[in-house]
């Protein structure tokens, strides 16, 4: 699947009322340790139709990283049947993000 960008004004709509399992990356250009995920998530999102993937880059979207008090990215976001379940703070193997996701 494709991965979008997550505004803070879309995020009740496309999150809290999502009806599958959400991964949401926190990220921001600069940052070398989110470069190095973005195989990982680019990955996840192709292989899991089930999953919905979301970046927020923290520079664009301050209000959003400020909500969910982001301190250190990357950061990763697990929501199920819109709740947050998980947050994963620096880099991970595919597997770890997977195992909340299912």
């Amino acid at each position: 699947m494709e991965i979008e960008v997550l505004k803070s004004e879309d995020f009740d709509k496309k999150v809290v009322d999502a009806d599958k399992n959400i991964l949401i990356d926190f990220y921001a250009k600069w940052c070398g340790p989110c470069r190095m995920m973005a195989e990982i998530i680019d990955k996840i999102a192709a292989e899991n139709p089930d999953i919905k993937v979301f970046k927020v880059d923290i520079d664009e979207d301050k209000q959003l990283a400020q909500r969910f008090e982001i301190t250190s990215i990357p950061t990763f976001l697990i929501f199920k049947n819109g709740k947050l379940i998980q947050n994963i703070v620096g880099t991970q193997d595919e597997q770890y993000l997977l195992k909340y996701l299912k």
